[in-house]
């Protein structure tokens, strides 16, 4: 074989070098890497298994939520119109402000609150529903509208939900910590509740009724630790826990402008 033959042999002939099988190799694995992410967004997603109802539901509740939200955006632009031009401004202040902290004060647990609302009674046979279920629920109201909540237990369930007593109850406000009991049950802000639970909540019920009950809400989750969640509507419930507010320890008003 002449000497220009083997040349070009050795020209056609493949050679793997090491930065050749490194460079294949991640090749090969950015490869595997999309199409795993492909087939990960061609996946359903967590609705696309839930009935056809279920999807109205939620889309109801979601409307719902929207209308709470331009309607409170519209009686805010009311007040304000009315402050800044009204013939008697300081008399709007005045009825402004005293509706504020008739508001602040439910808000805050320092008033009672009355008005249609919803009854949540969930038992634990098996001790098994911790701070994190009540937790949701909690949630879950406070997202779908809820007003005013107290948290109740343990729970007559011998007698009719609308004259069934609890033990203790607790106004739940926006800084309410629940932590679970060194003997069972639920701690909420130092008092210490067992099952059954029942939530007493203020707002719309049906909005309420159907937060709860959505596909993998609350009363779903509260099943899954073999409890029972029930929801009641009424056209009227009390909440009358009360709070009492600890006097500061450091805040002062601060001055006004010119003093």
């Amino acid at each position: 074989m002449t000497e220009p033959t083997r040349g070009w042999r050795r020209l056609l002939a493949p050679r793997l070098r090491r930065v050749d099988l490194a460079v294949a190799a991640l090749l090969a694995v950015l490869g595997f890497a999309a199409v795993v992410q492909v087939r990960a967004t061609q996946e359903d997603g967590p609705l696309a298994a839930a009935r056809q109802e279920d999807l109205v539901q939620i889309l109801d509740e979601l409307a719902n939520r929207n209308d709470r939200l331009r309607a409170e955006v519209s009686a805010l632009n009311q007040a304000r119109a009315e402050l800044s031009t009204g013939g008697d401004r300081s008399e709007a202040a005045l009825a402004e402000a005293r509706r504020r902290a008739q508001l602040l004060g439910v808000l805050a647990g320092t008033v009672p609150a009355r008005g249609p609302g919803l009854l949540l009674t969930i038992t634990d046979p098996e001790d098994r529903i911790g701070p994190d279920v009540l937790l949701d629920a909690l949630e879950e109201l406070r997202a779908a509208g809820a007003e005013a909540i107290q948290l109740e237990g343990p729970v007559d369930l011998s007698v009719d939900a609308a004259q069934a007593s609890a033990g203790d109850r607790v106004r739940v406000v926006a800084s309410t910590a629940l932590v679970q009991g060194d003997e069972g049950g639920i701690v909420v802000d130092g008092v210490q509740l067992y099952a059954p639970y029942r939530f007493v909540v203020v707002g719309d019920s049906d909005t309420l009724a159907s937060a709860v009950g959505i596909p993998g809400g609350v009363v779903d989750n509260v099943e899954q630790r073999n409890g029972s969640a029930l929801v009641e509507q009424r056209d009227e419930v009390t909440v009358d826990a009360l709070r009492v507010l600890k006097e500061p320890r450091y805040a002062r008003p601060a001055p006004e402008d010119g003093d």
